[in-house]
């Protein structure tokens, strides 16, 4: 019964956090197709602040409950339904395909500072109701997760997606042909420890650092 209470409390914590999370990051990805040239995500409405466009039944909702279950809450990952994009309709499919992927990722960047400065108001103002402080930190949490994981250099993260814009075409094509089976190997790195211990823990370190000088000045004139 305390580990069905301790469930129902962090699924309220941290579900504005993550709806927010994947929907403007979702949003972005087809904000920055469309300006870049394609309209599809537009043309099949991706590009909304509404969830439940961008919510994938079983990546969402079932796959991060049977792994909390599963490994007493060590271990969760979940993705939402990917906004589609036609790199080939884009004015300039290699350069612009940088931009279109990095979208989603700065996207989660600018939340986790939004909501540390609402941590930082929070504080200030002697808010001391648990809930909206738990949540505040479960939005950095999770978007700073969001933020590097999917800047691992491998497709079809956005990191690959990036990373193949970047390198001349021949090692670009040769990156890409990964894809199909890049998820499955990305998961086989996830659960060797690769990805946390040599990405994610680095990355999310200096996430935080980041977000901290940013938030410097309104941290001194809140005291």
């Amino acid at each position: 019964m305390d580990d069905f209470s301790q469930l129902i409390q962090t699924v309220l914590i941290y579900a504005l956090p993550v709806l927010f999370a994947i929907t403007v990051h979702e949003a972005a990805h087809g904000y920055a197709a469309r300006h870049f040239g394609d309209p599809t995500a537009a043309m099949q409405g991706r590009i909304t602040l509404n969830p439940l466009k961008h919510i994938d039944p079983v990546g969402t909702i079932l796959m991060p409950l049977l792994l909390y279950f599963a490994t007493s809450g060590a271990f969760l990952f979940g993705y939402a339904k990917p906004v589609p994009v036609h790199f080939g309709r884009l004015r300039n499919p290699k350069r612009d395909m940088i931009w279109v992927a990095l979208a989603g990722p700065a996207s989660n960047f600018v939340q986790a500072l939004l909501w540390a400065a609402l941590l930082l108001l929070l504080m200030a103002t002697r808010v001391e109701e648990r809930f909206f402080l738990e949540m505040a930190r479960a939005g950095i949490l999770t978007n700073l997760v969001m933020w590097a994981f999917n800047l691992f250099p491998l497709p079809p993260l956005d990191g690959g997606r990036i990373l193949v814009g970047l390198l001349p075409w021949k090692q670009a094509h040769w990156l890409s042909r990964i894809e199909p089976w890049g998820f499955f190997i990305v998961m086989g790195l996830v659960l060797a420890g690769i990805v946390g211990t040599v990405w994610l823990r680095p990355l999310m370190a200096l996430g935080y650092s980041v977000i901290q000088l940013l938030l410097t000045p309104l941290a001194l004139l809140l005291r």
